[in-house]
């Protein structure tokens, strides 16, 4: 049975999404390149990527739907169904699982009562796992419309999308100030981030992530201070929880062998010279 035509924006939003296709189109010498940010305009739209979007970016860049259609089912970052205002990823790829994203992951199943790509009832959160952000140091790692969540817990994961769910405000680890999913889509597009401060609270790399560079260049820094976290997978009390404070991951203690292996007790390395 042949498909049906995708139906039309209306009027009112395609003239709005004409516009802005012409500006992102022009940043490019082939129009062709333009259909990632395209993409991700027509996902700014409706929160995810509709067939009506695909036939719009067709249609505007002069290529066939399944062309598009083979670059939006390529991509994860397009969504092809509808999502929630927050999209909540649990890194579970080696070193966050190992760390605990496994178990987060678990728990917020449960406790969201949703399956992994799947969305709560109320529309506000959708959870799903996810592959390595390039923020190992700083395992398990949360990733909310890909702002950085790090050192999580099961307990801080949860109270999280609580916090979400409930529109209490919530501040990423590191960056710009969280905003919902479509504004995001919108930023990816190439368009002006109005957050305020949002590229001032950019910032670069974490305390964990420049350790390895100032070694390499012979500096020496201020006694790191390792996040204990309890056997519940919580921090213990007086870890340092606050956004100012160094966060480094859990794994970054100086040890000659897991302290988890009991053949192989684990001891602190001393550097020769140590007393």
């Amino acid at each position: 049975m042949p498909q049906l035509p995708a139906p039309a924006y209306p009027a009112d939003v395609l003239a709005r999404l004409e516009t802005d296709g012409r500006e992102i189109v022009a940043r490019y010498p082939d129009s062709r390149s333009a259909l990632l940010p395209l993409l991700h305009l027509v996902q700014s739209e409706e929160g995810h990527v509709t067939r009506t979007g695909m036939a719009f970016c067709a249609e505007f860049l002069g290529l066939t739907t399944a062309e598009v259609n083979a670059v939006a089912t390529f991509y994860s970052m397009y969504r092809r169904k509808p999502s929630g205002d927050y999209q909540v990823g649990v890194c579970t790829n080696t070193l966050c699982a190992v760390m605990g994203g496994d178990q987060i992951f678990d728990e917020l199943k449960e406790h969201l009562g949703v399956g992994n790509g799947e969305t709560t009832e109320d529309g506000k959160v959708t959870l799903e796992h996810i592959e390595c952000n390039a923020a190992c140091d700083f395992a398990p790692v949360v990733m909310v419309n890909w702002e950085f969540f790090d050192n999580q817990t099961p307990a801080s994961a949860k109270a999280l999308v609580d916090d979400l769910r409930a529109d209490r405000p919530v501040e990423p680890t590191r960056g710009a100030r969280l905003c919902t999913f479509k504004d995001t889509a919108r930023i990816l597009a190439g368009f002006p981030d109005q957050r305020p401060g949002a590229v001032e609270e950019s910032g670069g790399a974490g305390a964990a992530s420049l350790a390895g560079l100032r070694l390499a260049k012979g500096e020496s820094g201020p006694t790191r201070v390792v996040t204990q976290r309890s056997q519940s997978g919580d921090e213990a009390p007086g870890s340092p929880a606050d956004k100012g404070a160094e966060h480094l991951s859990a794994n970054d203690a100086g040890e000659r062998t897991a302290a988890s292996d009991p053949a192989n007790p684990a001891e602190p390395v001393h550097k020769e010279g140590d007393k």
